[in-house]
């Protein structure tokens, strides 16, 4: 660190700057500290301190104990791993939390003993909740491949700093993966590792929290009556960017009373082998009805619920990963009421359909399902981070339809590389955290980003009630008026860029439309209220079409472009869905995009007809 760096400072002192940038980029009293290794004597293999103790952030003390740093000895990372995961505070054995632990070198251990890439194997297995990220600063050769399997074997992200304005950037990058990590919410529980010690859910709507090893399958029970939907959802949220194999996933299963075997499960795989992003499966119970028939349909009495790590053979063996589960019951339709007609068509919100225009606005992504910024129609802007995805909440109401767009700009690399493909996806999520899948093939909503200006799209169909009783995967699961949340990413590896920062933007569009009343309505008339500029009416008994007409603003749209190693996210939501978008760990920029969403009025909507 006391060689020059090429820009006429030393490398300690850009590394002083650069600390300095991200302490100040931090949210407030967010937990930090600060270990060095090879500051104290000029020998030594066991040369490391705790100069900043982990406790909620102090800007002042952090900048103060960089700028009192003088290199001087060896550089035993090996053991200074170890030190600084003594640091973290510890969490309770099987629950949920997140810990990083972020190395900068400019060279490689010299000590030999413990051996680097083994320590962070060994850290990484030991706890769910850790991750081992790791910044060379103008680095190559041996010492570069030892942080990048530091980086790998710690289920994190190696950042390469070829100068001190990248390793500015590659510390900021990574302080705010850290801090944006996925926030979780529920009550903690321990699936069983057999159907005979399944873990009791609440016979009620609820939110817990697990894990999950490689392998492993979770068991819940939970009674259900006869007559309610019930929609059982596992998120999984391993470290962003970690080694996975593009057949690992996650698959839930239903298994009704009696029964040895389930009457119905889903499966989620990654479908990319370029590092770790959120995985969310889910199964629902759905009683038959209108002479058409349900889903696990096997009247009331105690359900099992499995959640299940698949992997592929011969793949990546990882740490255990978090799990968050939701458990939603939607009771039926009251006596007398007949629902609307399902809608199971794209129509007009198709793979052509118009999306709003205009100039964007800023929004700041969640980290997931429970906080999940708030979007609506229009054009949005946001930044994103390789390996990070972002979450977006649209709400949709009945017989609205959600649309959205991500778009991706150019992205310059450095004249010495060029550009690689990458891996891009959106996707859409019901209120119950059900995935819409786009089973028509009406929408593209993966594809594959080479630095060139591109795009994904995603959506659903109309919110009907009776889509419930479709066959179609993309239909079935918008059957319940809310907030739909969407997600989008894009993943690269690439190489060393240089340019400007980019933008994700998220337009949206007004339209008119005829209300739809509720998902039924009795013989009472009930009145609609469009939310933008609404006129409502008086809805019809039969709950199939209101009379009212309204001009209003609908859920959006959005579209995202990133550049080499950045992702953009976009996308509309169907009601109630959540968002994301992701990036590539590695990466060296953010994105740069726009995200324009539009939400379609087929029929109208109900309940306050509010649409975006």
């Amino acid at each position: 660190m006391a060689e020059r760096d090429g820009s006429g400072s030393t490398r300690i002192e850009s590394a002083r700057k650069a600390v300095g940038t991200v302490v100040d980029s931090l949210p407030d009293g967010y937990p930090a500290g600060l270990r060095l290794y090879g500051s104290t004597r000029r020998k030594g293999c066991t040369d490391t301190e705790l100069a900043e103790p982990v406790r909620p952030l102090d800007r002042a003390a952090m900048k103060r104990a960089v700028a009192q740093v003088r290199p001087k000895g060896d550089t035993p990372i090996g053991y200074a791993l170890r030190k600084a995961a003594g640091d973290l505070p510890q969490t309770v054995d099987r629950t949920v939390g997140r810990r990083t632990i972020l190395l900068v070198s400019d060279g490689e251990d010299d000590c030999g003993e413990p051996e680097p890439c083994e320590v962070a194997e060994d850290l990484a297995r030991r706890g769910v909740d850790l991750r081992i990220d790791a910044i060379g600063f103008r680095v190559g050769g041996e010492a570069r491949a030892q942080l990048e399997c530091i980086a790998r074997e710690g289920n994190g992200a190696y950042y390469d700093a070829p100068d001190a304005d990248a390793l500015a950037r590659q510390l900021q990058r990574a302080g705010r993966l850290s801090a944006d990590g996925y926030r979780f919410k529920g009550k903690r529980i321990e699936g069983g590792d057999e159907a005979g010690r399944a873990a009791r859910l609440a016979g009620t709507s609820g939110q817990y929290l697990d894990t999950i090893g490689p392998g492993e399958k979770r068991w819940y029970e939970v009674a259900m009556d006869g007559a309610s939907t019930a929609s059982f959802a596992a998120t999984a949220a391993p470290e962003p960017g970690s080694r996975i194999d593009r057949l690992d996933g996650l698959r839930t299963r239903l298994t009704a009373p009696g029964s040895s075997g389930g009457c119905t499960s889903s499966t989620e795989r990654f479908g990319q082998d370029e590092g770790a992003v959120p995985l969310v499966s889910g199964v629902s119970r759905i009683p038959g009805g209108m002479d058409a028939g349900g889903t696990c349909d096997e009247g009331a009495g105690r359900y099992l619920l499995s959640v299940e790590r698949v992997e592929s053979e011969g793949g990546p063996e990882g740490a255990r990963w978090p799990l968050e589960l939701t458990y939603r019951v939607e009771k039926p339709l009251g006596k007398g009421v007949t629902p609307a007609q399902s809608q199971p068509e794209f129509g007009e919100g198709g793979r052509d359909a118009k999306l709003p225009q205009g100039r964007p606005r800023s929004v700041h992504d969640g980290t997931g399902f429970n906080d999940a910024a708030a979007i609506g129609t229009g054009v949005w802007r946001d930044r994103v981070l390789p390996s990070q995805t972002l979450w977006y909440r649209a709400p949709v109401g009945w017989g609205q339809q959600l649309r959205y767009d991500v778009e991706f700009s150019n992205e310059p690399t450095a004249p010495e590389h060029g550009p690689e493909s990458a891996f891009s996806r959106t996707d859409t999520y019901t209120p119950a955290r059900q995935p819409v899948t786009n089973g028509l093939g009406e929408l593209a909503t993966r594809a594959t980003y080479d630095g060139e200006p591109g795009r994904v799209s995603g959506g659903a169909v109309p919110v009907a009630w009776t889509n419930r009783w479709e066959s179609s995967p993309n239909v079935v699961p918008v059957h319940t008026r809310g907030g739909l949340l969407h997600r989008g990413h894009a993943r690269r590896r690439c190489r060393p860029y240089r340019g400007e920062s980019g933008r994700a933007h998220h337009p949206a569009r007004r339209r008119q439309g005829r209300g739809q009343g509720r998902p039924g309505t009795r013989g009472a008339r009930a009145e609609a209220r469009l939310r933008k500029r609404g006129r409502g009416r008086r809805g019809r008994a039969d709950g199939q079409r209101g009379a009212g007409r309204g001009r209003m603003e609908q859920p959006h749209r959005r579209v995202g472009r990133g550049g080499c190693g950045r992702t953009a996210g976009g996308g509309t939501r169907p009601p109630g869905r959540t968002g994301t978008a992701r990036g590539r760990a590695g990466v060296r920029r953010r994105a740069r995009g726009e995200i324009r969403a539009g939400c379609r009025r087929r029929g109208g909507c109900g309940d306050g007809g509010e649409c975006g």
